[in-house]
């Protein structure tokens, strides 16, 4: 099981009790309260995408219809097929119910507004309808599309992207707050890109806010400042996608872009420069 949000996390779980049966006869194996029920009050399908709730939401909501158009978004920016594998999404009406649901079925998971999670045989989201909850479901289903096509993704590109694509369409992947964030790092001389880094971070505890940050800063630098960084980037997961390994990225940076760094560097001068939109946000 692979999951993913803010700050994602990987964990096993089996199955306390495989059926049930008196406590006089069980031996080793802990009875435990039946889960908070899935919320599948309504059921509305969006190409790729099964959006469970147990709320009623309107048919033609323009988040789903944004989430649905972002599907095309994502593959054809990196030049990836689509998949027809279903991503289910579960929208709790409150707080109360998603964490209610979270702590029964996932409890080691941190607090989080929303999670994306990868099974064998599922592809799932969970969230709440909040003040956030576009931004929250741009960002995990965005996980969804990608896992639905390309195995291995190291985590901070993973990360990385789903940044990228949690914010508004007409914003082309600016982060405001990730920005700002490593524009004040760099002014204060207390940050300096450093991918290989990033790649050193193998659990989703170790990443930082400015881990995030940075993440997304490799991702949109590749993807908006040339034609040569996004095709790099595009080989690259057509690699993944096809062999389901890779060396890593900043290998390849590197050899190709020596001065990546400054690269970087002048283009994240050049956004923070630039008037962005408050939709960015």
């Amino acid at each position: 099981m692979r999951t993913a949000g803010r700050n994602a996390s990987r964990r096993r779980y089996g199955r306390l009790c495989h059926r049930a049966i008196p406590l006089v006869l069980l031996a080793g194996c802990t009875l435990t309260p039946a889960p908070a029920p899935l919320p599948m009050q309504q059921q509305l399908a969006r190409d790729q995408l099964r959006i469970h709730s147990n709320f009623e939401l309107p048919t033609k909501h323009r988040l789903f219809n944004e989430l649905a158009a972002r599907r095309n978004d994502v593959h054809e920016l990196l030049g990836l097929p689509v998949s027809d594998e279903p991503i289910h999404v579960y929208l709790f009406d409150s707080p109360q119910t998603y964490s209610s649901y979270l702590r029964q079925r996932f409890p080691d998971f941190p607090d989080r507004r929303a999670f994306f999670v990868e099974t064998d045989t599922r592809l799932e989201v969970f969230a709440y309808w909040g003040d956030r909850v576009a931004e929250d479901l741009r960002h995990e289903v965005a996980h969804g599309y990608l896992h639905a096509v390309v195995p291995g993704l190291p985590l901070w590109l993973d990360e990385g992207l789903a940044e990228y694509f949690e914010v508004p369409r007409t914003a082309d992947g600016r982060h405001r707050s990730h920005l700002r964030r490593l524009h004040q790092a760099v002014d204060e001389r207390r940050w300096t890109p450093n991918l290989k880094r990033l790649e050193s971070l193998a659990t989703p505890g170790q990443m930082s806010q400015q881990d995030y940050a940075e993440s997304w800063v490799w991702v949109h630098w590749l993807l908006e400042s040339s034609a040569e960084h996004r095709k790099l980037l595009r080989r690259y997961l057509a690699r993944l996608r096809v062999t389901g390994t890779a060396p890593p990225l900043s290998q390849l940076v590197h050899a190709q872009f020596p001065d990546a760094n400054a690269r970087l560097l002048k283009w994240l001068a050049r956004l923070s420069e630039e008037q962005v939109s408050p939709a960015n946000e």
